[in-house]
């Protein structure tokens, strides 16, 4: 070999023999070893997370806009014969695409509403938890049985400030709930599949910009939506129960802008906001009103009798102006005063125009 061989003899010439050697087996066996590490048939970790990183982000939610106008439509409910001369406003015209995670359409809210001090102002107050829990399972049944297309999500709706027929400490004419009841509606809502919970405020002679940031830490959570009762927000000397209240449309938006900012801060899904009407003037200047991809609003028709008077006051006064969604409101027990012989059913609020995407019992 050394004869063959003589400059092996030398350390550095053997060296540098060593070192190309060692670079052509790289280089003959590097390519396959690289296509062995990323071959997606013979994963290892590190390919195993680039999947998982790939997979994630094919796998997040987009917002599907078609399905959205589709539903929009259909909520809209025009009969395929109703004269094409007929004036078309829903569904309402420049309102926003809401943000991922919204409620409405896809769903229609199922409530239950009421105050856990009177037997009187709703059923959330006059049955015991397990007959409720099952009176609005049944409700949601019947809602599902009508529209098979629409899943429902049922309601804790708790009236968190109530109007009062005396002035009180503040002169406002209006109870605050204490925190121990509210925290009774979350943990009814708790208990439901796919719960949530609506605080309704009857603010009487305050202010919303006063009395929403005492509520802001059940507002800022998840499932909790608010509800604005116009009825009982006092804009002159009378005190409610001797006059029907109102809100415009700025303390509307002044609600919605609040909620929309909890919802960017803490990163929530979309809030839902109840407006109760049944007369014009509760409700003024509703084409300024302006929901947001945060919050959705709904109108919704809060007034009791007999079936015909409460279908055209929704034709009266919620349908002719439309704001986003519409709602409409059963009393189990006022809307059978005579000469009402029955309350209407899913099928009835079907046929309208706008179909309601939330249902309040009381």
């Amino acid at each position: 070999m050394k004869k063959l061989f003589p400059h092996l003899r030398n350390p550095i010439v053997l060296v540098l023999l060593v070192g190309v050697l060692v670079l052509v087996f790289g280089l003959l066996v590097m390519p396959h070893a690289a296509a062995t590490r990323f071959d997606r048939s013979k994963p290892d970790t590190a390919s195993s997370t680039l999947d998982s990183l790939f997979t994630q982000e094919e796998k997040k939610p987009v917002f599907d806009r078609e399905a959205y106008d589709a539903k929009m439509l259909s909520m809209a409910n025009y009969a395929s014969n109703t004269p094409t001369t007929t004036a078309r406003i829903w569904p309402a015209k420049n309102t926003p695409y809401p943000k991922e995670g919204a409620l409405l359409p896809f769903n229609r809210i199922i409530a239950y509403y009421g105050n856990f001090y009177s037997t009187r102002m709703g059923v959330l107050g006059e049955y015991p938890e397990a007959q409720m829990f099952s009176m609005l399972k049944a409700e949601q049944a019947k809602w599902e049985a009508a529209d098979p297309e629409t899943p429902t999500v049922p309601a804790i709706n708790y009236i968190a400030i109530t109007a009062q027929e005396l002035p009180g400490r503040e002169g406002k004419y209006m109870l605050r709930m204490p925190d121990t009841e509210i925290d009774k509606a979350v943990a009814l809502a708790a208990k439901i599949p796919n719960g949530i919970v609506i605080l309704d405020i009857q603010i009487g002679f305050s202010t919303l910009e006063h009395e929403l940031p005492m509520l802001e830490k059940y507002l800022a959570m998840p499932n909790v939506h608010l509800g604005l009762d116009p009825e009982f927000h006092m804009i002159g000397d009378d005190p409610p129960g001797h006059v029907i209240g109102s809100f415009d449309a700025k303390h509307i938006n002044y609600a919605a802008e609040y909620m929309a900012n909890l919802v960017r801060e803490h990163n929530l899904p979309p809030k839902v906001l109840i407006v109760h009407r049944f007369t014009q003037r509760m409700v003024t200047n509703y084409q300024n009103i302006t929901p947001l991809p945060e919050v959705q609003i709904v109108i919704d028709m809060d007034g009791w009798g007999p079936p015909a008077k409460k279908i055209n006051t929704y034709r009266a006064f919620v349908a002719p102006e439309p704001v986003q969604f519409t709602g409409f409101k059963i009393f189990y027990k006022n809307d059978l005063k005579p000469p009402s012989d029955r309350l209407l059913t899913p099928n009835d609020l079907l046929k309208l125009t706008p179909q309601p995407m939330f249902i309040q019992y009381q």
